[in-house]
């Protein structure tokens, strides 16, 4: 039936780009859109393009901001505790971190991972940055980077850079808790607050 429906089709091929939607789900959201009211439709698309349009990336940390400073609520709070930089790798991570309340420090988002296979080095991440956020007011670098091969290298590498630096930082990273292999987004709020309270020297 719907091979007969080119539209629906491109549709559905779409659909398939957007990660995280199952693909047992994608012709009950395209079924889902088509049957929708025309003017609810528009109002999607249109509050779609307003947050692609309106929502940037923090100039200093990279996580999401509609301010128009450029800077997200977290880097301009005054209640947050500047001297401390959680790094992580995406900002399902943040997120998934800033979930349980208990963090009070800043974070850095290097937008993924090195991963040389995929042609992805240090100047495809926001790496370099992050050393120049880091001065004498820094006390501590938490790695929160998730624990697989390619969170592990990309935690190595900043942190022997970091090694060069000429004045004290205590480098920390998530305690082993973490199931290898896993991801943080996916983690309960109890085991994110356990690895971070339990972060060891790096």
């Amino acid at each position: 039936m719907f091979q007969k429906l080119p539209s629906f089709q491109r549709l559905v091929r779409k659909l398939q780009k957007v990660p995280f939607l199952a693909s047992k789900n994608l012709y009950k959201v395209a079924i889902y859109f088509l049957t929708q009211d025309a003017e609810e439709t528009h109002k999607f698309c249109d509050t779609l393009m307003q947050a692609k349009k309106n929502i940037k990336t923090c100039l200093r940390c990279y996580n999401f901001t509609e301010s128009l400073d450029g800077i997200c609520s977290i880097c301009g709070s005054d209640k947050r505790d500047k001297s401390i930089i959680c790094v992580v790798e995406t900002w399902h991570d943040l997120f998934a971190i800033e979930k349980i309340g208990d963090y009070q420090g800043i974070y850095h988002v290097l937008g993924g991972t090195l991963c040389p296979l995929e042609g992805i080095g240090p100047d495809d991440l926001n790496i370099e940055s992050l050393f120049k956020r880091i001065d004498k007011t820094t006390q501590e670098i938490i790695f929160a980077t998730n624990p697989t091969p390619e969170g592990e290298a990309t935690s190595s590498y900043i942190a022997c850079k970091l090694s060069d630096l000429n004045f004290k930082l205590s480098i920390s990273k998530l305690a082993s808790g973490v199931p290898t292999g896993s991801s943080l987004e996916y983690m309960d709020r109890i085991t994110i607050h356990k690895a971070l309270s339990g972060r060891r020297p790096f």
